[in-house]
């Protein structure tokens, strides 16, 4: 309970955040119940057990969450499971998916970094990274976790017949699939203007690529993310700039002092 108290004390502003969400979350939740939307429902009680889960980090582990990271956390999963899939902030709002990825990539950078960092900080084990592979490590990590969750909406897809790999209408299509001769000639389909499947005229005025132009964005913009922090993080290393707010948003060991308080 002292170390309870300890955390909350010291991260209000992110406690205060976490109950507004998770309130909003429950309400939301009560809709779905009854409109009888059960994937929404799921949806808001995945990110109720989300939320708790800088705060286990915390309780269980000898790490600290700057405030500024648990809040982004925090919003973050709001905004990509409430607002974007239960409330179609995703169809709604145009670029909508592309923030979040973006911003997903700059947080997994984070903490592929304070992973580095621990590790060459841990006097236990003999790790230790120049500043450049540092930021190549961190870099990696958040490359690996933007490929998992694309694995994860491609199994969604393919397993339960979800639509999380969004899909995309092209006016031209080029393909080796089209070639009669067989011998890997690219057949070019342009302007695109109607599809008809199974005898019915989609109007789409375009082809539906399936999902693979919505992955290959989502992993580019991950990628802008990563690279970001990765280039921010190297010059802090290094010393030659003085983004403090870039501590914000990396976990670090707790301190003696941190656990007494």
């Amino acid at each position: 309970m002292k170390k309870v108290r300890t955390v909350l004390r010291k991260h209000r502003i992110s406690f205060m955040v976490f109950s507004v969400l998770r309130l909003l979350v429950i309400l939301i939740m009560v809709r779905q119940i009854i409109l009888h939307n059960y994937e929404g429902t799921f949806l808001c009680v995945l990110s109720l057990l989300l939320f708790y889960l800088p705060r286990w980090v915390q309780m269980n582990l000898p790490v600290e969450l700057p405030q500024p990271l648990e809040i982004t956390v925090l919003c973050f999963i709001f905004a990509g499971a409430i607002l974007g899939e239960v409330n179609a902030f995703y169809i709604i709002i145009p670029g909508w998916d592309v923030i979040l990825h973006t911003i997903n990539g700059f947080l997994a950078a984070a903490v592929g970094f304070s992973l580095v960092m621990l590790l060459n900080d841990n006097e236990r084990i003999v790790f230790s990274l120049s500043p450049f592979f540092q930021v190549l490590m961190a870099f990696c990590f958040s490359m690996t976790i933007g490929v998992l969750w694309e694995f994860f909406e491609f199994g969604m897809d393919w397993v339960f017949h979800t639509d999380m790999q969004k899909d995309t209408v092209v006016q031209s299509i080029y393909t080796v699939a089209l070639d009669t001769t067989s011998s890997n000639h690219v057949v070019a389909i342009n302007d695109i203007q109607d599809v008809i499947v199974n005898g019915k005229h989609l109007e789409l005025k375009g082809y539906l690529d399936i999902g693979l132009i919505d992955t290959m964005k989502d992993l580019f913009v991950n990628f802008i993310g990563a690279l970001v922090f990765s280039v921010i993080g190297f010059f802090y290393i290094i010393g030659k700039a003085r983004w403090k707010f870039i501590l914000g948003f990396i976990p670090h060991k707790m301190h003696l002092n941190d656990k007494n308080d």
